[in-house]
């Protein structure tokens, strides 16, 4: 599997393109993979919407899937300047003049747009060791394939399950540490609970605890589809030391309420660009939460 994968990260992207219009009308038409759930989903979030309405964001957010897993096939092929020019950083000199002052910072970024040129681009333009939270996948070859993809461009992929640990090793270094942070948590796991698109949604809370173990800022990636195989990324900060010491004692989760209203405007201003098929909603709110 990792032979193939790696073949097809040799391809132009315009022959990738190819290969994702058939993905798409694959999973789309002929499988209907996960659509039920995906149409829930935004008939859920978006209720003041039309059918036909939700229907075109629906179909059009299936393309731009296809367009995502093609395009990250080529980015793990592609040279540090493609990366540079495809994917443009508005303000780089943010997250600079935090590690000019020795902080550390921690980037949250959304299942949104493209998040893996997000991280490569990253890498090749903010110059600074970029430590990224990922799920490690079940089949092997698989998981050595997105890792050695990831790491391209000094980019340091990280189980979820390891991360604790490669914190505390890392933690008098100046790093960024990156979470994709739209993930839903276990039912038994510590969470946020926010009103999110409508809903009653889980978040995790870990980019809270490590900004404050870090005393780092907390910065949203915000990411915008300029054109076919063209992002831009803007920097804005969500949070910064000193934290109040009676917040973190009292589980204050202010840093992730702020990320929840942030990715929601994203989301409402471009929803085809959010992963509706992911299963955001997977258990209700307890009474007393």
């Amino acid at each position: 599997m990792q032979l193939l994968l790696k073949s097809l990260t040799h391809l132009p992207l315009p022959v990738l393109y190819e290969l994702s219009r058939a993905l798409f009308r694959v999973a789309y038409y002929v499988f209907r993979w996960r659509r039920p759930l995906a149409a829930e989903n935004l008939r859920n979030a978006f209720p003041e919407k039309t059918a036909s309405e939700r229907a075109a964001i629906l179909k059009q957010s299936y393309r731009n899937l296809a367009d995502l897993i093609v395009e990250t096939l080529y980015g793990y092929g592609a040279s540090a300047a493609d990366m540079q020019r495809r994917v443009r950083i508005e303000n780089p000199e943010l997250l600079r003049q935090c590690t000019e002052r020795g902080q550390s910072v921690v980037l949250l970024a959304a299942h949104f747009c493209n998040w893996e040129w997000l991280l490569l681009a990253a890498g090749a333009q903010l110059g600074v060791p970029i430590d990224a939270v990922y799920k490690r996948q079940r089949i092997g070859g698989f998981d050595r394939f997105l890792r050695e993809g990831r790491a391209r461009f000094g980019g340091n992929p990280i189980a979820a399950d390891n991360f604790l640990r490669e914190l505390m090793k890392r933690k008098g270094e100046v790093r960024a540490y990156a979470l994709v942070a739209d993930q839903t948590p276990l039912n038994r796991d510590e969470k946020h609970w926010s009103r999110f698109l409508n809903q009653d949604t889980a978040f995790f809370v870990g980019a809270d605890k490590i900004a404050r173990i870090l005393k780092a800022p907390v910065l949203f990636v915000s990411m915008r589809r300029e054109r076919k195989g063209f992002y831009s990324a803007r920097l804005n900060l969500l949070a910064e030391p000193p934290y109040d010491r009676s917040a973190d004692r009292d589980n204050g989760t202010e840093i992730i309420e702020r990320y929840a209203r942030a990715l929601e405007a994203e989301i409402r201003a471009s929803p085809a660009d959010w992963l509706w098929i992911h299963r955001k909603w997977k258990y209700a709110k307890p009474l007393y939460a």
